[in-house]
């Protein structure tokens, strides 16, 4: 009975690899998708569209309960949705001044961070500080033209994130299904709308900019954060932000292939460390066998 528990334990963290996996391509490719909006809505317009039609959609399909809803429920699902309005703007915001790549890897700082604090291994901090080396590398490797309004935002972006992984974790613990989701993002939607439609304009309601922020809405919401929270049932937070940490080297490929952004020699090396210290610390994360 032990090895059958044991065997179906590892098909289930399996699956959950699997789907955050496939919602990280999805949600990069979906930001390369997003940067077409930026010259005409902005980045908080496009992250607005975004969030709008993915509450939307989710409202529809989950139609979550609100009545009875406790104090802790509701200030969940509040602190939740600015972590996704926040992560969201923050990140568009760094894409439109500085390389994606080079916003995914200050981004997943975050992560990184929250798994080696959430780790009860000391060889975390060695996985940890192997990744930090390979963003220091990646950010020699070509990105001269870094700003400090990216970077920054980048970082900031960062702390969002880490805070969006406790949250989703606790919403799938405390909400059925995807409600917890549904309300989150809209709450993100009622955050950002307003200063979206400040900065896009009349623009925001162009047919086609609808169609292309529907597109994107479900490539880097629908998708990823829908497959993200079912997987956060699976796996503890730790070894979930370190997977995280593959981010960098799927977004250096989403901006190679779709936005024709460089990938030196010296710059794939920094990510392969990235990755090889995100498959490090996974592992390091595993609870010890009793």
């Amino acid at each position: 009975m032990t090895g059958l528990r044991e065997e179906s334990a590892t098909r289930t963290r399996a699956v959950a690899v699997v789907m955050v996996l496939v919602g990280q391509f999805s949600v990069q490719f979906g930001a390369t998708a997003a940067t077409g909006l930026f010259g005409r809505v902005g980045p908080v317009g496009a992250v607005a569209l975004r969030l709008a039609f993915a509450s939307l959609v989710l409202l529809a399909v989950c139609r979550p309960r609100v009545r009875g809803l406790g104090r802790r429920d509701v200030a969940l699902v509040v602190g939740f949705g600015v972590a996704l309005a926040g992560m969201n703007s923050m990140i568009y915001e760094a894409i439109a001044r500085i390389p994606l790549g080079a916003a995914v890897t200050l981004e997943v700082l975050g992560p990184l961070v929250l798994s080696v604090a959430a780790s009860r291994r000391a060889s975390s901090w060695l996985w940890a500080a192997l990744a930090v080396a390979g963003v220091a590398l990646l950010g020699r490797g070509g990105f001269a033209d870094l700003t400090v309004p990216g970077v920054l935002f980048a970082l900031g972006a960062a702390t969002m994130w880490a805070a969006y992984i406790l949250a989703s974790q606790r919403a799938g613990g405390r909400f059925d299904r995807l409600d917890g989701l549904a309300l989150a993002m809209t709450v993100g939607a009622v955050l950002t709308v307003p200063l979206g439609v400040l900065q896009g304009g009349a623009a925001m309601l162009d047919p086609v900019v609808l169609g292309w922020g529907a597109a994107v809405a479900l490539l880097s919401s629908l998708v990823p954060y829908s497959l993200e929270l079912l997987a956060l049932r699976r796996l503890p937070a730790s070894a979930f932000s370190v997977l995280m940490s593959l981010a960098p080297a799927i977004a250096a490929t989403a901006g190679f292939v779709v936005l024709g952004q460089e990938l030196t020699a010296l710059s794939a090396l920094a990510i392969a460390l990235v990755v090889v210290a995100s498959i490090g610390a996974v592992r390091a994360s595993r609870p010890v066998a009793s």
